[in-house]
């Protein structure tokens, strides 16, 4: 990591972030976050998904139907059922990616952890 700048994490944004932990549902900063914005990776501030993606899932966590494109990383979880989604610049974990639950037109949803990323508000408004 010499050379790149990455936020100092607390010790459960270090447990989801660079362990693949997940917060507690319904309990978390951004799931009924709305404001106009984007959303970046808490660990190298790397935009991520634009508040226009958000939709409420009823799930716990913040849900978005796309990404800014080629910001995240979709992998085999090590559970062998679902695909994690990571950061592409730094790899923090940031969640899970789930299709065909039709909440969306996009029939996507990433479902991300709070502490895995920050709000940026557009300063247009």
């Amino acid at each position: 990591m010499k050379g790149k700048y990455y936020r100092k994490l607390t010790p459960e944004e270090e447990r989801i972030i660079v362990y693949g932990g997940t917060e507690r549902p319904f309990l978390n900063e951004y799931y009924n976050h709305f404001e106009k914005g984007i959303y970046v990776c808490r660990r190298c501030d790397s935009p991520l998904f634009k508040s226009e993606y958000k939709f409420h899932s009823d799930c716990g966590w913040p849900s978005f139907d796309d990404e800014i494109p080629g910001s995240v990383l979709k992998l085999p979880d090590k559970d062998g059922i679902r695909t994690e989604i990571r950061c592409k610049n730094c790899g923090a974990h940031l969640g899970h990616i789930f299709y065909g639950e039709g909440f969306t037109s996009k029939n996507t949803r990433y479902c991300v952890n709070s502490l895995s990323i920050l709000f940026v508000p557009d300063r247009n408004e």
